[in-house]
């Protein structure tokens, strides 16, 4: 049967359509000044409100309610309560009041906090968020909440991109107000594009590994990978088919505009993207598109990884983030056609590239992850090294400003750049190629962030990226205070030009892989923090600190937790990781080669006592082989767990995590490297797991 979209989209949704409708008319407007305006919210419209909200779920069969919140565990948390209220005669009624809908009590020590909360101080609090609609999930009322500590301190992802909307919001006015233009509603807006793998529900079951740290520890490369490009933007298959189908109907219900859906590059990888939305609900969205995907896989036999590295080998999965700026709707990153839209386009771009420039180890820290490690440098991820692809056009843009050659620049058209200031450059958008390799890409009218990894929260990539605008926009609209017309134009061009000059280092229009940029980038003076150890000091850096004092982001105190709580789970899944590891070998993967090996010498031995002259020397390498690699992969194994042991007794959280970095994760490496070269040699009986053909290629 046919899906009526028009019909189901948002009909779990809480949403202003359904506002309108059942709130008082008093009561509809007041929310939507505290929605639009921030203004805040009397105790009884949230009573009125609350009322409403019960109501209608009740009628969607809701018999719950949650505050749904985003812990720094990097998923969301919900605790469900009932409408139920029991009274003395021995029925019950269902209520739901303001006070609940506005506050709740999570326990806040049992959540990661980085040391803001003992075990004995457990009290924290959730306060709804009204910017981002409440929702029905499983009969359960969903309202999308912060989270914070009895004493104030945020102990999750969406309070600090509330925050930094906050700013950049004021920020962008104050550049806007310099253009003539009133105060306008802003918003970042972003789409996220997320990538994942089904596997057969089966074959997930037989891998260890897979179970317990969602990637394969071992696996030697497939007959068959992406070399042929097949399976990109190929036809569908049936199974994958009706799992998406079944995605996308239970995702329009919650109002997420899923619009695209296909096959990507590697085998069994795919990729769904939605239309761009208000970076809140955008994320919010996210969130519950990446677990709506983990649960239904299950209705078809199937498995959603969201690892960023399941396959050694093949293309990792990462979660694109396209985010721009827009006033009223207007996208502010839109080239446009008018010289002085072209000036305020320049004044944003260049904010931008200063931005990235200047904070780019932080921009690379908010994506590190053990997982997002696999991932960058290789199958069409960024590089760890942060740089800003432009395209031709406004490559040759920049450059014309910076040597003060604007005069001999033409734009595609063919149109004569004077930027003396009243004729600045008409360019199109999108005539420029895509760059895979780039971190961060201008792709007509927004910037992709492509260094996020697929399991990522992106609230807290969000939140420095907004951030770091609003300090370039702030110092830009500081310089100008006071200028108008001709004197604010020249000195709004000599700005741009300087910002240029000064951080032209961080575009880049080449291969990012190219072993030359590594070199060349290094001579540029920028980082390349190869490892989530390597990256993190830069979270609490005293520039870091003081950027996010300086707009109210974070305390010194909430940055500090966030550094410890990401140090410690990356140290976390380390450990995991090293002892499914070595669980596998010990249990798995050396009593099957061991089996093998007798097996091969027993054949040996009987084939010589029938045919004492046969040639048995291909028999015997592989034997020799067999127990050579068996004494290897004991010594390595010994020495994994010597150090791994030593690894997990240090105290300090950096110092754990470099030495996981340069010693426990290359021993895995090693150790990996002799089980997968045998992967090939031991028959295909006596080997313990799926091997990558059958989990890629299954029907």
């Amino acid at each position: 049967m046919s899906t009526n979209v028009s019909e189901i989209y948002g009909t779990m949704v809480f949403n202003e359509h359904v506002m309108a409708e059942r709130l008082p008319s008093v009561t509809y407007k007041a929310l939507m000044r505290t929605i639009e305006r921030g203004e805040p919210l009397d105790i009884e419209v949230a009573n009125v409100v609350a009322h409403s909200m019960k109501e209608w779920a009740i009628e969607q069969g809701a018999t719950h309610y949650t505050h749904w919140f985003q812990p720094l565990t990097g998923l969301t948390s919900e605790k469900h309560d009932g409408f139920i209220d029991p009274i003395s005669d021995g029925r019950a009624l269902m209520r739901f009041s303001g006070k609940e809908l506005i506050q709740g009590e999570p326990d806040a020590s049992s959540f990661p906090n980085g040391g803001l909360r003992a075990t004995f101080e457990a009290r924290g609090y959730t306060a709804w968020d009204p910017t981002s609609y409440a929702f029905i999930k499983d009969e359960v009322l969903c309202i999308p909440t912060a989270f914070c500590s009895y004493t104030g301190e945020a102990l999750d992802e969406k309070t600090p991109l509330l925050r930094s909307m906050a700013v950049i919001e004021e920020q962008v006015n104050r550049v806007l107000a310099l253009f003539g233009e009133p105060s306008r509603r802003i918003d970042v807006t972003i789409g996220c594009e997320q990538e994942y793998f089904l596997i057969s529900e089966e074959q997930y079951k037989q891998r260890l590994d897979l179970m317990l740290t969602n990637r394969t520890l071992f696996g030697y490369a497939p007959c068959k990978g992406q070399e042929l490009d097949d399976h990109y933007f190929g036809a569908i298959r049936p199974t994958v088919n009706e799992f998406m189908k079944e995605l996308d109907d239970e995702l329009w219900k919650l109002g997420i505009p899923a619009k695209t859906k296909h096959n990507e590059v590697a085998p069994a990888q795919h990729e769904l993207a939605p239309i761009f939305e208000n970076a809140n609900r955008a994320i919010d969205h996210n969130l519950l598109t990446m677990e709506k995907m983990r649960l239904l896989a299950s209705h078809h036999g199937l498995v959603c990884l969201q690892h960023e590295k399941p396959f050694e080998g093949i293309n990792g999965s990462g979660k694109h983030d396209n985010w721009s700026l827009s006033a009223d709707g207007r996208n502010l990153l839109e080239p446009g056609d008018d010289p002085m839209e072209n000036l305020r386009f320049l004044v944003f771009l260049t904010c931008v590239i200063e931005a990235v420039d200047e904070y780019q180890d932080l921009l690379r820290a908010s994506v590190a992850s053990a997982g997002n490690d696999h991932r960058l440098g290789a199958d069409e991820a960024p590089p760890a090294i942060v740089s800003i692809f432009l395209g031709s056009e406004l490559s040759a843009i920049v450059e014309a400003l910076v040597n003060d050659h604007e005069s001999d620049y033409s734009s595609a058209h063919k149109v004569a750049m004077d930027l003396g200031v009243s004729v600045l450059p008409a360019f199109l958008k999108d005539n420029t190629d895509r760059n895979r390799t780039s971190p961060f890409a201008f792709t007509g009218n927004k910037f992709e962030f492509r260094m996020p990894g697929s399991s990522q929260n992106l609230s807290e990539a969000n939140t420095i990226l907004n951030t770091a605008v609003s300090k370039s926009l702030k110092d830009f609209a500081d310089a100008m205070d006071g200028l108008t017309g001709e004197a604010f134009e020249e000195a709004a061009v000599a700005h741009i030009k300087q910002l240029l000059r000064d951080h032209q280092r961080i575009i880049f229009d080449g291969n990012g892989y190219a072993e030359e940029w590594t070199v060349e980038a290094a001579r540029r003076g920028l980082s390349n923090a190869r490892t989530t150890a390597d990256a993190m000091p830069a979270l609490v850096s005293e520039k870091t600190i003081a950027l996010f004092e300086e707009f109210g982001i974070l305390t010194e105190t909430e940055v500090r937790s966030r550094y410890e709580v990401k140090l410690e789970k990356y140290n976390k899944l380390i450990n995991i990781e090293a002892r499914t590891c070595k669980r596998m070998v010990r249990q798995q993967y050396l009593p099957a080669i061991a089996d093998y090996a007798a097996e091969v010498a027993d054949n040996i031995w009987k084939v010589k006592q029938v045919a004492p002259e046969a040639d048995l020397s291909p028999q015997q390498t592989i034997l020799e082989k067999l127990t050579a690699s068996i004494k290897a992969i004991d010594d390595l194994l010994r020495e994994l767990d010597e150090t791994h042991h030593a690894t997990r007794a240090i105290a300090d959280q950096q110092e754990c995590a470099n030495r996981n970095a340069s010693e426990v994760i290359p021993l895995m490496e090693r150790l990996r490297a002799e089980i997968d070269a045998l992967e090939i040699v031991v028959s295909a009986d006596h080997w313990p797991v799926p091997s990558y053909n059958e989990i890629l290629f299954y029907a």
